[in-house]
């Protein structure tokens, strides 16, 4: 394995089971040689995982092969519902599902799993001609058993020096909890001596790391990940005792060591919902990443048995129930409050910031894909579509703006009533800012930062636009273009070191206002207009399925000049990007990560193919709105229509 010879587990919850698995190996695995029973959790008042063994009785099967000695747990991919926590649904109208525990237990099952690559059994072919062992070469397996036979030559690329490091740095931030890799640490400089929780396992910053190791062909860690997230859902009180609502992810986890009785240690995962945050603000991007990414673990290793888990499935549902609450907000965007996203502190995004309306969306379209379909789940199933139609109408028509919209906008109507208003959410024509004026380039546009009651955020936000490209949340024309103004304006967007987070930076006045005078994003530093060498998996999964993989490769050639030799900084500062950043992580993981995986996608194409969305034409075909029976003529349907047609 990448992150050393220690094979871990994935571990979800089991309540009144206890099944002892024994997992033998050679000595290449000392590790395995253990007995493991399916550890049972303990809870404690602060909400932390503990894992302990238990010993019981149990039975496994060994499968031996090549001199090695692999564990398979019988039958547990058929037993996951039996020994899952049983989940009864109520259904009404409101509420597309509750979801109720028995016995009163927060908890998910545990079961004791093993993802093991050696697994396959080699067919007759294979065996004449050769395998493919774990570091990509290919060698013969008569030499595998010491006998002499052809030798098939490894076609794979040699590694750069800076990949090697990458990789080495990517392996040494790997986390380990039970025995088993559960993710990486944000940064791992040995030269920090104020860490604050950049040594915890971020949801958000372990993304492009999953996507380096999934891509790589290493799915275990993915999988654990997902698994104890899942666990550490928020159930216990975060701000003064107040409870968020049921299902809220967990910004980071981090695995303490705590005594237990007779002088003895045990780990635990202690998770951080935003109580000890800056700013305490909960992290709303939490769970839709977990979402996307759950769907890109089953996309790229084929392990879509992890998805319908019955613990899996009440995961994805709380998460979206708590999304798709009725309330007092009009749109059918995500209400979120400042610094509830990757921008996690005050920068003027609270309302409806395009990242979340992005994220939202891919996550809606992964959870319709993994979603078991059944009498408990088609309420669910109904919402998830209505909801993906009236969001990618109201994105695509609200916050688009290029050439043509800006001036549409500069010649607006004030203070129209009726519901055929064109000017629907009386937007003042003196907001348009002068920059965006000379800036805006004849041919290409982009998806606004923000849109409420009486205000539009100009501001070009890189994570929302890459990633609505990359979900189909725009048009195709849409995305076309959004790909056409980074290129046009890529001394402002990209400079020195892709890529800028937003654009332009907010100084003097602005700044002090909107920020509230914060001295770490200062006009172009940090959220402020800093540059993020992290978005470059983003841009390069964004160039690939638009058919502009020059651009990536052009990105990735400015990130690899410098990003060994500053030692893989967190964010660079400065108009272009040119400096690092004054109070920059050094060996920010996912700033490795993100180089990484950008390179492996441009080398596999068909596997990034699997990462991003296509056109939903269906989706397009939905009406919910009921304009048809109110009198209003226009329905949002023959208006995403029409865009399409464009």
């Amino acid at each position: 394995m990448a992150y050393g010879d220690v094979r871990g587990y994935s571990f979800a919850l089991v309540s009144s089971v206890n099944e002892r698995i024994t997992f033998s190996a050679t000595s290449k695995y000392p590790i395995l040689s253990l007995e493991i029973l399916g550890f049972k959790t303990i809870f404690n008042e602060s909400r932390k995982s503990f894992c302990v063994p238990n010993i019981s009785s149990g039975q496994s099967r060994l499968i031996a092969r090549d001199s090695r000695a692999v564990s398979v747990v019988a039958s547990v991919a058929s037993q996951f519902r039996e020994l899952s926590t049983s989940v009864e649904t109520r259904v009404n109208d409101k509420n597309f599902e509750r979801i109720f525990v028995q016995n009163g237990i927060s908890v998910k099952p545990l079961v004791v799993e093993r993802i093991d690559n050696d697994e396959n059994v080699l067919g007759d072919e294979e065996s004449r001609l050769g395998v493919l062992v774990d570091d990509g070469e290919s060698v013969n397996r008569e030499d595998l058993d010491g006998g002499q036979g052809v030798e098939i030559v490894s076609t794979k690329r040699e590694e750069s020096d800076i990949e090697k490091e990458a990789w080495k740095l990517l392996n040494d931030a790997v986390v380990m909890y039970c025995g088993s890799p559960v993710g990486t640490v944000a940064a791992n400089d040995p030269g920090d001596k104020m860490p604050l929780n950049y040594d915890q396992v971020f949801v958000r910053d372990f993304v492009p790391s999953a996507l380096a190791f999934l891509l790589r062909g290493e799915g275990e860690i993915v999988k654990n990940f997902l698994l104890h997230a899942l666990q550490l859902q928020s159930w216990e009180k975060t701000v003064d005792c107040y409870s968020p609502g049921q299902g809220l992810m967990p910004a980071s986890f981090k695995v303490r060591t705590v005594p237990l009785d007779d002088n003895k240690l045990e780990e635990v995962l202690d998770p951080d919902f935003g109580e000890s945050a800056i700013g305490r603000v909960a992290p709303v991007d939490s769970g839709l990443w977990w979402i996307i990414l759950l769907r890109a673990y089953g996309k790229l290793t084929g392990d879509y048995a992890l998805q319908e888990r019955v613990d899996v499935q009440t995961g994805i549902k709380l998460i979206l129930n708590l999304c798709l609450a009725d309330g007092f907000d009009m749109f059918p965007s995500l209400l979120v409050t400042d610094g509830s996203c990757m921008i996690d502190r005050r920068m003027g995004i609270h309302g409806h910031p395009l990242e979340i309306q992005a994220l939202f969306y891919s996550a809606l379209r992964s959870s319709r894909e993994m979603l078991v379909v059944n009498d408990g789940s088609k309420n669910l199933v109904r919402a998830i579509n209505n909801r993906l139609s009236a969001l990618s109408f109201h994105i695509r028509e609200y916050y688009w703006v290029d050439m043509r919209k800006i001036n549409e906008i500069y010649r607006y109507k004030t203070e129209e009533y009726s519901t055929e208003a064109t000017n629907k959410f009386n937007i003042y024509p003196e907001q348009i800012p002068s920059w965006l004026m000379d800036w805006i380039p004849e041919e290409g546009g982009y998806l606004i930062g923000n849109l409420q009651p009486a205000h539009m955020d100009f501001r070009f936000f890189t994570l929302g636009n890459l990633w609505s490209v990359v979900s189909s949340l725009g048009t195709p024309k849409q995305n076309e273009a959004i790909l056409n103004l980074i290129e046009s304006k890529w001394d402002d967007l990209v400079g020195n070191m892709p890529l800028k987070i937003c654009y332009p930076a907010l100084e003097s006045e602005d700044w002090r206002i909107i920020t509230g005078s914060d001295p770490k994003n200062t006009p172009w530093s940090y959220h402020n207009g800093g540059s993020w060498p992290t978005l470059l998996w983003q841009f390069t999964l964004a160039c690939m399925k638009m058919d502009r993989m020059e651009l990536a490769q052009k990105a990735i050639a400015l990130a690899e000049k410098r990003l060994q030799v500053d030692h893989w900084p967190e964010y660079y500062d400065t108009r272009s990007g040119k400096f690092i950043g004054k109070q920059s992580r050094l060996y920010q993981t996912w700033t490795v990560a993100g180089f990484l995986t950008s390179k492996v996608l441009l080398e596999n194409p068909e596997k990034a193919s699997l990462l991003f969305w296509d056109e939903d034409y269906d989706l397009l075909e939905f009406c919910v709105c009921g304009l048809n029976t109110s009198g209003r003529k226009r329905c949002s349907r023959v208006a995403a229509r029409s865009q399409i047609l464009v």
